[in-house]
Formats: C-alpha cells, sequence, structure tokens
C-alpha cells in the first residue's frame, strides 16, 4: 500500500493581493499526475484546506473540481480531508454525507465520540487504520472557567490535546491493534520552525505540544499547521508542509509531498519535490543597485515572479521616492509583478525596525503585526506579553 501525504492548501490565498489560484491548479494537476504514476491508494490532506473560513466560491470550485478529476483517476484512491484552523468546520462538513458516497471523507471538528475521527481501509487485503484528527479548537477539548488566566487556558488547551491523542491510541489498542496505523493532526509541535504565513494566532495559544503526545501506537504522524516540510520530534512524525509558498519567507523552501509504503511492519518514508511555477525574490541595495538588478533580472517561470524591492539609501529623497513608485507602477521588465517595496533612509530618524515612504499602505500589513508595532511604541507599558495573548485572542474568536 502507498499513502501521499500533504496538508496547507490553503485555497483562495492571496499573497500581497496577487491570487494564488494558477498556483495552486498547476500543483493540483501535479498531484493528480503524481498519485497515477506512484499508485497511491490513500491521499492524506491534512488540515488548512482553506485560507479562509468563509472561502469564496471560486476557491469552493477549485476544491471541487480537484475532487471530481481524483475521483475519475483509473486506479482508485482513498481520500481523507481534516479540517485546520482557517477552516470552518461547517464548511468542511456540508457535503460531507455526499463525499462519503464517493469514498472521500472528511472529518471537520472533534466530537464526544473518539471513533468518529477513525477510517478503515482495506487496499489489497491489507487493512489500514487512519486516525483523521482535525484541528482541535478550544471549545472542542477544554471547559473554560471563570476567573481563569492566560496561563490557566493555555495548560488547559495543552493537556486537552494531549488527552484527545492518548484517548485515541486507546481507542486504537481496543479495536485495531496489530494493523498499521496512521495519526493525522492539524497543531503546533514544539521545536518546529514556522514562517510568516503561519497564524501567530494559533502558534501562540496552543503554545506548542511536545512531540510525545502523540505515544508509541502510531506508525506514522501525518501533520499540517506548519508550512515547511520537517520531521517533529521523530523520523516517523512529519509536515508536509505547504505545496506552494504563502510568504516571502517560504522563498528558499523546498515544497515537497510525502509517500509512504508499508514495508516489513513499517512505513518506508520518502519525499517527491514539487515543481516551482513561480519564483518569490526579494532585491536589497540602494536604488541604484535595486535598479540594476531589476534590469538585468531574468524571469523564466510558468507563472509571473513576485519581488519585493528593499531600497536602503544614505539621505532622505523625493526623488530616490519618486523613481521607485515609477518603477513599483511599471516595470522594466515582462514576467515579474513587484508586489511590496520599501525604502529606508539611513538619517531618518525612526523607532520602527522598517521605515516605510508615505505611500504605505496598512494593507500591506496583518492584524497581528500592526499590533506589535504599536507595542513596541509603548517603553513604559507593562505585560506586553499578556496584551499581545489578550490580543489573539480576541482575533481567533473574530476569525471563526
Amino acid at each position: 500500500m502507498k499513502i501521499l501525504h500533504t496538508s496547507d492548501w490553503h485555497l483562495g490565498k492571496q499573497l500581497r493581493k496577487v491570487g494564488l489560484s494558477e498556483d495552486l491548479q498547476l500543483f493540483f494537476d501535479w498531484l493528480l499526475q503524481t498519485i497515477e504514476q506512484e499508485h497511491i491508494d490513500v491521499l492524506l490532506m491534512s488540515g488548512d484546506l482553506f485560507d479562509l473560513s468563509n472561502p469564496s466560491q471560486a476557491a469552493m470550485q477549485q476544491y471541487y473540481q480537484f475532487l471530481r478529476k481524483a475521483i475519475r483517476l483509473p486506479k482508485p484512491c482513498k481520500i481523507i480531508i481534516t479540517a485546520g484552523n482557517h477552516d470552518s468546520p461547517a464548511v468542511v462538513n456540508a457535503p460531507k454525507e455526499l463525499l462519503d458516497a464517493l469514498d472521500i471523507s472528511v472529518v471537520a471538528a472533534a466530537t464526544d465520540d473518539i471513533s468518529d475521527v477513525f477510517v478503515s481501509v482495506k487496499i489489497n487485503d491489507q487493512p489500514l487504520v487512519i486516525a483523521a484528527v482535525p484541528f482541535l479548537r478550544d471549545r472542542d477539548i477544554r471547559r473554560s472557567a471563570t476567573g481563569e488566566s492566560y496561563e490557566d487556558k493555555t495548560t488547559l488547551v495543552r493537556e486537552g490535546i494531549r488527552q484527545f491523542y492518548a484517548d485515541v491510541n486507546t481507542h486504537y489498542r481496543e479495536h485495531h491493534t496489530g494493523k498499521p496505523f496512521i495519526v493525522m493532526g492539524h497543531l503546533f509541535v514544539q521545536g518546529a520552525a514556522i514562517s510568516e504565513s503561519e497564524r501567530d494566532i494559533q502558534v501562540g495559544n496552543q503554545a506548542g505540544v511536545e512531540s510525545s503526545i502523540f505515544g508509541d501506537d502510531p506508525h506514522y504522524v501525518a501533520l499540517g499547521h506548519i508550512h515547511k516540510p520537517q520531521t517533529a520530534g521523530a523520523p516517523h512524525i512529519r509536515y508536509s508542509g505547504s505545496p506552494i509558498p504563502l510568504s516571502f519567507s517560504e522563498r528558499d523552501n523546498q515544497k515537497q509531498v510525502l509517500i509512504l509504503e508499508w514495508k516489513n511492519g513499517t512505513f518506508d518514508i520518502q519525499t517527491r519535490e514539487i515543481p516551482a511555477w513561480r519564483r518569490l525574490l526579494r532585491l536589497s541595495g540602494t536604488l541604484a543597485e535595486v535598479m540594476e538588478k531589476l534590469h538585468t533580472y531574468q524571469p523564466g517561470s510558468t507563472l509571473p515572479d513576485l519581488l519585493e524591492l528593499r531600497v536602503q539609501e544614505p539621505q532622505e529623497s523625493a526623488e530616490a521616492i519618486r523613481q521607485l513608485m515609477e518603477v513599483v507602477q511599471q516595470p522594466p521588465i515582462e514576467g515579474v509583478h513587484i508586489i511590496d517595496y520599501r525604502i529606508q533612509f539611513d538619517n531618518q530618524a525612526k523607532r520602527t525596525d522598517e521605515l516605510l515612504d508615505s505611500n504605505d499602505q496598512i494593507s500591506r500589513y496583518t492584524p497581528t503585526e500592526i499590533f506589535k508595532k504599536r507595542l513596541a511604541q509603548e517603553n513604559d507599558l507593562e505585560d506586553k506579553e499578556k496584551l499581545m495573548a489578550a490580543f489573539l485572542e480576541v482575533l481567533e474568536g473574530l476569525g471563526d
């Protein structure tokens, strides 16, 4: 049997107002081809199917078109999808009964019955058991208490996650012991390297759990939530990562999927690199240096490359700002989009880390980044960490 592990598709994602639907469509075409060529029996998608809890019609259509093509492959492939923190359980669950009839299992939220996350598959007379654990929301795994502190809440959330996975393992031992066992999850494991595209709110509120919570029963743990491919405490506990770069901090990451093959009582784990259909680049230096790099840049990607410009000038100059704006509005070469630019002057006294020209727009920043900048302006303010935690909690509530 062969299983393919992927996650964090983030359908509907925009990067600085540039839609990434074309990138994802190219990935889906590649994924379908890989499933067919590798004779994949089971596809695991470990959460963050959509980028927004209320996805656009275009994002929904792209999702269903992929599923339609997947079920028409010559060799049947069982598909199992869990919801992540960006997903609305109601949206993911809406077509559940119809998808079940097409041999597509979706698990959007935890319930009181632990057996609801279990999916059993038989491949060439070989049984396979998957615990399709979705993102475990606060309200699903703990009861709030009046007057509890932020530290109390974090501790209780961690304990709720630990207990849920302990119950998963108990159910496996009582009903499926001896069978190949995969656990899915969408969460932050301590020590994982994150990028700027993961929401601070979900990394912060759960504050990370130890990889030991998965126990000794699973033969493989298929994780989502972190966009950089990596192991998490053990070789068989892995983040597949997102299939395309979702922020400039991921521009150098080699994207991949993971393919598991059951051999001699264990899973042999192989990676398959995903092609890059466009480059994300940051051009830095003085205005003259950046202009030279831009004029000599040679695009050659399937999709237009996305560029950030970072200009550092010794003296404040309105002319430098004008020239930069002119280049941004009309790039001198084809095949690129300049989606962000910043200019900093050495002689300009500012307390922020990044200096912006007068045309900079607040829409370039996430709410978390704006709040961090505001906190940084207050020298005498105490308990900044608690204020940030409270802000993230409010933001989480708005995102559900």
